[in-house]
This record gives structure tokens, C-alpha cells and sequence, in this order.
């Protein structure tokens, strides 16, 4: 199982990240359903397994597929057609999934200052945040006077620490070596 899970990753990288590019992310997922789908049926799995030539095999799931079909989505299949890969599509859709709930979800940001933020400077620190984790962010700020002037960010394991404390420590440190 774990090995047809590593020999799917690659298609189901290429097409998600081929999917982000093109803004097409919704009906990436609905051709694989569909192709997933069809790959798990009954005769459709006895033809992946006989001795059919590959281009003929692309031809019958262009066929079955082509209403979720374009021109990118028609030479993914016939890639793994080629590569005899198509009874792996519930993994590549499987891990695609995971890709696309990678993307969509949000990671919460705590962001610490001495004194309340005005909405600008959370605009920023969002939409700055939001580029470096590639996600969307929901932002949970608190007020801490210790740290004196600047902000703290951390979300995960990231911690961004631009408080005039967190340089104090950096300098204290720097001297002390």
C-alpha cells in the first residue's frame, strides 16, 4: 500500500500544483473523482490489467471522462496511461485531496505587541504571513508591554520576533559569546 502511495505522489503533485497554477483547483478534483471512479470498476480494472496498448486504454478513459476533460486533464491520462499507472487514480485522488486541504485551511497566528495594532498593520502582517505559509491566516492577537515596542508572530513552529526585547536577548547573547 505504502508503495503505490509513493508511486502516486508524483502525479498527484504534478496535477495539484499544475492545478494551482491554472486556478483550475475545482475541476482538477472532479476529473479525478470521475477517472478514480471509472479506474475501480469491475471491467474497467480487467482492461488495465490485460495486455491492451496503452494508447488504447487513454482512449477509453478519454472516452468514459471527456465531459471533466480538457486538454491538460486529457494528457494526464494519457501520461499514466502510458506509464500504466491508471489503476493508481484513487491514490492520486487521494492525495491530491490531502494537497487541496493542505492549501484551503488556515492556520491560526498569534501575534503579540506592547500595544494594540490598527488595522492596517494587521493587513500587512496578513497578508505577509499568508505569503510565507502559502494559507490562509486567521489572526489571534494579544497584548504583552514586556517586550517593550515591535511585535512577536508565531504560528506552528515559526516564530517571527521583531520586539526591541527578542533584539535586547539577541544582543545580550552576542556579547555574551
Amino acid at each position: 500500500m505504502a508503495d503505490l502511495i509513493t508511486i502516486a505522489r508524483p502525479y498527484a503533485k504534478a496535477a495539484f500544483d499544475f492545478a494551482v497554477e491554472r486556478d483550475s483547483i475545482e475541476a482538477w478534483h472532479k476529473m479525478l473523482v470521475l477517472a478514480s471512479h471509472v479506474s475501480e470498476d469491475q471491467q474497467i480494472q480487467s482492461v488495465l490489467t490485460s495486455d491492451m496498448k496503452p494508447a488504447s486504454v487513454a482512449n477509453l478513459f478519454i472516452s468514459i471522462c471527456k465531459e471533466v476533460l480538457d486538454e491538460y486533464r486529457t494528457n494526464f491520462i494519457k501520461v499514466m496511461a502510458e506509464n500504466k499507472r491508471l489503476a493508481l487514480l484513487p491514490d492520486v485522488l487521494s492525495l491530491f485531496m490531502q494537497y487541496r486541504l493542505e492549501r484551503e485551511s488556515v492556520a491560526d497566528v498569534d501575534v503579540i505587541s506592547a500595544a494594540p495594532l490598527t488595522d492596517s498593520q494587521l493587513d500587512k502582517i496578513t497578508a505577509a504571513v499568508e505569503q510565507r505559509l502559502s494559507r490562509k491566516v486567521k489572526l489571534k492577537c494579544h497584548i504583552d508591554q514586556s517586550i517593550i515596542s515591535g511585535f512577536i508572530i508565531r504560528s506552528g513552529d515559526m516564530v517571527i520576533d521583531s520586539s526591541i526585547r527578542g533584539r535586547l536577548n539577541r544582543l545580550s547573547d552576542a556579547l555574551q559569546s
